[in-house]
């Protein structure tokens, strides 16, 4: 075998593993592990005996989501006496906080000066006294029995932060940033159950998680997906992070794709600055199990995998050339059908002409190539914890 050889068997092994390979490995791994130790059943507490619960909101600029979020937060059943609605509005302008004000239910934290996400929730956790703290976004609408679901999670001892589903609300007039953003969450949700069951969910989504308040780590202020930074760094202090599909939130899916791009090179750009910080956490001689599961999970994917991805191309092209092989040829072939096929994919979304099938290809390449851009985005960024806000849809762009 030839050293070219080598090179794109090896490409090809991670990229297969990556986004594939490591999803088979977890499932059978889950079903052996479940074969010996059966799901340990968890139990919701009396109402009397519920613990105090603050639903917690970092919002900037948010005036046209309050009453909404409002309405949905005090539809959330749980106790009233026990669930605290604090939202921290740093550097909000508009008028979020006259909304707020015809809002007695809510404990409003604002300073005038902006410093970011991070910065507003590290100084919001110094307010707070519940033992339990749901981070939620403005923009984010959760399901009833939401709260009862996580505190039932947190009856665990060893949980130490648990992670609720995303859900994307795709409208069939949606384009391609709704519709595939839709199908990535559906496949990302079932590998994130698959992590938790086999020892712990790797990372939680700002849209809805929950964490033990003694738990809580201030994160650097330039902290770009404080979420993952957070749960993670719970996780390495031996707790678990769970997940809880039981509690969802739902939004929209970004406007077009340029706002999701720009959402998407921000995350990536995250996720090298976390792999950064985390750096701790690949050593599986310390941290197991849950090492195994994030190196498998997320490194590969905002490191070397998109780099890996984008070079089978040419290393195949050379194999064809170089070797009398057909079996090369096939795999060049079945390469250049899918690039065309996201290429096509699009050409349709450009036009606001809907097809699921390509949105596959597309959004696939659309991710990587924003891995690339993400690198780019890291080395300019200035450290200000806070970007540019997307005009179309207003949130926090995490």
């Amino acid at each position: 075998m030839t050293t070219l050889e080598i090179l794109f068997y090896i490409a090809l092994f991670v990229v297969f593993y990556t986004y594939l390979g490591y999803g088979i490995v977890l499932y059978l791994l889950v079903k052996v592990k479940e074969l010996f130790a059966k799901p340990k059943e968890k139990t919701l507490p009396a109402d009397e005996q519920l613990p105090e619960v603050t639903l917690f909101i970092t919002a900037y600029n948010e005036e046209a989501v309050v009453d909404e979020k409002m309405l949905n937060s005090l539809a959330l059943d749980y106790p009233a006496v026990k669930k605290k609605i604090v939202w921290v509005t740093d550097g909000s302008a508009d008028g979020t906080n006259a909304r707020l004000a015809n809002w007695p239910q809510a404990t409003v934290f604002f300073q005038p000066e902006r410093q970011g996400k991070t910065a507003a929730m590290n100084r919001g956790m110094t307010l707070v006294t519940s033992p339990i703290v749901v981070f939620t976004d403005a923009n984010t609408m959760l399901n009833k029995e939401a709260l009862r679901e996580i505190v039932r999670a947190f009856s665990d001892p060893l949980v130490g932060c648990v992670a609720g589903e995303k859900r994307i609300a795709v409208k069939t007039e949606d384009g391609a940033a709704a519709g595939g953003e839709g199908i990535y969450w559906k496949y990302e949700s079932t590998l994130k159950a698959l992590d938790a069951r086999l020892y712990s969910a790797v990372g939680a989504a700002g849209e809805l998680f929950a964490v033990r308040r003694e738990l809580y780590v201030p994160m650097q202020r330039d902290t770009l997906l404080d979420d993952f930074v957070l749960s993670l760094r719970i996780a390495m202090k031996g707790y678990k992070i769970d997940y809880c599909s039981n509690a969802y939130a739902v939004e929209s899916g970004s406007a077009n794709m340029l706002e999701e791009e720009k959402r998407k090179v921000r995350i990536c750009a995250g996720g090298l600055q976390s792999v950064w910080r985390l750096r701790p956490l690949l050593n599986p001689l310390r941290y197991g199990m849950l090492s195994f599961q994030y190196t498998s999970h997320r490194v590969l994917r905002w490191s070397v995998t998109p780099f890996l991805l984008f070079a089978l191309l040419p290393l195949n092209v050379a194999l064809v050339v170089t070797q009398n092989c057909w079996f090369y040829t096939l795999l060049l072939v079945l390469q250049m059908l899918f690039y065309i096929a996201g290429f096509y994919g699009y050409y349709l979304a450009s036009r606001q002409i809907k097809n699921k099938l390509l949105f596959i290809p597309y959004y696939f390449l659309f991710m990587n190539i924003n891995v690339l851009k993400g690198i780019s985005y890291l080395m300019k960024k200035k450290g200000s914890g806070h970007g540019k806000k997307p005009k179309e849809q207003p949130k926090w762009a995490i």
